[in-house]
């Protein structure tokens, strides 16, 4: 017994009996960092209108290298910025994930509330209520959650824009960080919800006061003006002055307007998208993010293209060298990307919170149908509606997001037939020219709408917190004082304002593009495929699957 015993020993000692294997974890195949970069207000055919003018590191390398996805539309309006932020990182829609608007109603209080307005909690980096703000009225989860809870919160989330809830709404509950532009003070700032005190890093960089340090150059076009064949003449009634009396003509004299405006002029100009894209950069870095092997997220917003196309619109100088600037700006920062995290390391996506309209006087002087309806001056009508007709005063609340709200408590009160209001009001609205529908909201369902739109208007309407009619304007049309006469909105369900471009480049992703029907939905749920993680709680959309390898 004691030679088998000695035998056995010698053979496991000789490694004839292999020992049991220690257990094996092979980790999920994931990029080190996925990057959002929304442009706010970016038509799609803007990849197009200055494609030969762009260099070969920005716009032009993501088509090269990447997918694109030709024919990507918001499926939902009204198509505003808190709303489009919010279905990038949702995968939902204002029906589910409760954002109905950059301002809105909650039904049950009748309080008008902006979208990431919180008095519970203070300002973090300055001495204003420009802080005063969370997520909280969000009903979903983000990429940014969901990340935190497929790698039990090692992964870090970071967002950064000029506007709050273009940072607040990406950023999602579980944020590590989420910053913002403070016109006031020229800092960038948070608020409480996040944490007490703004990290080391953006503290040093709000010291070199970047506002000033930028605006301080002017601005004046990147070319000589007869390059700009793109654009209208420099000198159009098109555009929006920045003073008064003063002509939309440059160079425009921002070291001037910064000492008489103060510092939110800069989100009026390219100089924003440059400073909000060295914020980012700052983050990259001293966030460390894609320095490990657990997938960050960093979402960034560009908003001032956004401002810029309200003051200027689509067809500016302004605007086009606006694009040409932040082309500049994006193969920078791709380049850093490079250097920090390593190409093939990392996953972007580029893609639009909402596109915008043509100016309106701008195509009727072109003879293409097109005009301006003035929701101020329709409440106003409507408020006489129902004052003269049932007797209650003050009974439309509001008209915003080209949805009528209805004073349900005073009509109430009144002792006003709600339905029969609805109707009469339905009934004035109709009557315009400029108006294709009006849609009673509760009924949305069997309107007699074409079914794109229909499900756009069943998209956008959520029971507690939207209006209670729709408007749907003829194609052409917004919403606008003095005919629209300068600058561009947007808001509708119309191509122009509605297709947005969306592109994926590096890890997991292949070269290549499709024309097929892409919803701003499925973006959420493509990163959360390419992630292998469980697509947001309120995600409606499905994973482009064709660009991924």
């Amino acid at each position: 017994m004691k030679k088998v015993f000695m035998t056995l020993c010698a053979a496991f000692a000789l490694g004839l009996f292999p020992a049991k294997a220690a257990p094996q974890t092979a980790g999920v195949a994931r990029p080190k960092l996925v990057v959002g970069i929304v442009v706010d207000q970016m038509r799609w055919d803007y990849l197009y209108r200055y494609y030969d003018r762009y260099g070969e590191g920005g716009f032009k390398r993501l088509l090269n290298e990447g997918f694109n996805c030709e024919n990507t539309q918001l499926d939902y309006v009204p198509t505003v910025t808190a709303i489009g932020h919010t279905c990038i990182y949702t995968g939902s829609v204002p029906s589910i994930h409760g954002i109905a608007g950059n301002d809105f109603i909650f039904r049950h209080t009748g309080k008008k509330t902006y979208c990431t307005d919180d008095e519970t909690v203070s300002s973090v980096g300055c001495d204003n209520a420009a802080g005063k703000m969370s997520p909280r009225n969000l009903l979903v989860t983000t990429v940014g959650d969901e990340l935190h809870l497929a790698t039990n919160f090692r992964a870090k989330v970071i967002s950064v824009s000029l506007k709050d809830r273009a940072s607040i709404l990406p950023g999602g509950h579980t944020a590590d960080g989420a910053y913002w532009f403070d016109s006031k003070t020229g800092r960038w700032i948070t608020s409480t919800y996040y944490r007490n005190e703004l990290p080391a890093w953006l503290v040093k960089f709000n010291a070199t006061d970047p506002a000033r340090r930028l605006m301080e150059q002017d601005w004046n076009t990147l070319y000589p003006l007869d390059t700009y064949v793109q654009s209208t003449a420099d000198d159009t009634p098109y555009e929006t002055p920045f003073e008064k009396g003063g002509k939309a003509t440059f160079p425009v004299r921002t070291s001037k307007l910064l000492k008489t405006d103060g510092y939110g002029v800069i989100r009026e100009t390219p100089y924003g998208n440059t400073m909000t894209l060295q914020v980012a950069s700052e983050a990259l870095t001293n966030e460390e993010l894609g320095q490990d092997d657990i997938t960050d997220l960093l979402a960034v917003s560009l908003s001032s293209t956004d401002y810029v196309g309200h003051r200027f619109g689509p067809n500016a100088v302004e605007t086009e060298d606006t694009y040409l600037r932040l082309d500049k700006d994006l193969a920078a920062f791709l380049n850093l990307l490079d250097e920090k995290v390593g190409a093939g390391n990392y996953t972007v996506f580029l893609t639009a919170d909402h596109a915008a309209a043509h100016n309106v006087r701008f195509l009727a002087d072109r003879k293409v149908p097109a005009g301006a309806w003035d929701a101020a001056a329709e409440e106003a009508a409507l408020d006489s509606l129902v004052a003269a007709d049932f007797h209650v005063e003050d009974g439309v609340q509001a008209v915003m997001n080209y949805q009528v709200f209805l004073n349900r408590a005073k009509l109430q009160a009144a002792g006003a037939d709600f339905h029969e209001v609805k109707q009469a009001v339905i009934r004035h609205l109709r009557s315009h020219d400029e108006v294709m529908y009006a849609v009673d909201l509760e009924e949305a369902g069997t309107a007699p709408l074409p079914a794109p739109v229909r499900e756009r208007v069943i998209n956008g309407y959520n029971n507690k917190r939207s209006g209670d009619i729709q408007v749907v304007l003829n194609p052409g049309w917004y919403d606008a004082e003095d005919r629209g006469a300068q600058g561009t909105t947007h808001g509708v369900w119309c191509p122009y304002d509605a297709h947005i471009p969306l592109i994926f480049m590096g890890w997991g992703v292949r070269q290549g593009e499709t024309t097929r029907a892409v919803r701003m939905t499925d973006i959420a749920a493509t990163v959360s495929a390419l992630l292998h993680m469980q697509m947001p709680s309120g995600c409606v959309g499905t994973p482009v699957s064709e660009a991924l390898k």
